[in-house]
């Protein structure tokens, strides 16, 4: 592998507080705007139908103690409730309750609004197209087939 240059390393130091900043002031407009975290966004935009806990452990691509915590969280507050599934009637099953849809359509119009204001709107066409590419090509070298 060659070295990094320091220009390369300029490059990475400046992406990677980038990354930091943005993903800071979308957590704090989430907090803000709406009084959830990014991980409770998370799950509400996830869970779109009643899934079981595992399932929505997989689609988030986080451990499965983390979701239940969480969902534990937001059970005391309204926003999922626990239902039977299976056969033995044991509560594994997770959906969102109306408060929960209800919040899932705000947090996302004003998720969306956030990313507008601190990204897209300050793209050219020329410049989301190269990130876009350049991204995808990301994804499919590091993402397990």
């Amino acid at each position: 592998m060659a070295d990094m240059s320091p220009e390369d390393w300029a490059f990475w130091d400046t992406w990677m507080r980038a990354q930091r900043l943005l993903v800071r002031e979308l957590d704090r407009g989430l907090q803000r705007d709406c009084g959830i975290s990014k991980a409770e966004f998370s799950v509400l935009v996830t869970l779109r139908r009643p899934m079981r806990v595992g399932e929505l452990a997989d689609a988030l691509d986080w451990e499965k103690s983390r979701v239940a915590h969480l969902l534990t969280r937001m059970e005391k507050r309204g926003l999922v409730a626990r239902t039977e599934d299976g056969a033995g009637g044991r509560r594994t099953g997770i959906e969102l309750t109306g408060e929960g849809r209800r919040l899932a359509g705000s947090a996302t119009r004003v998720h969306g609004a956030n990313i507008r204001h601190h990204v897209l709107d300050r793209l050219t066409p020329g410049q989301a197209a190269a990130i876009r590419s350049w991204s995808e090509q990301l994804i499919e070298r590091i993402e397990p087939a």
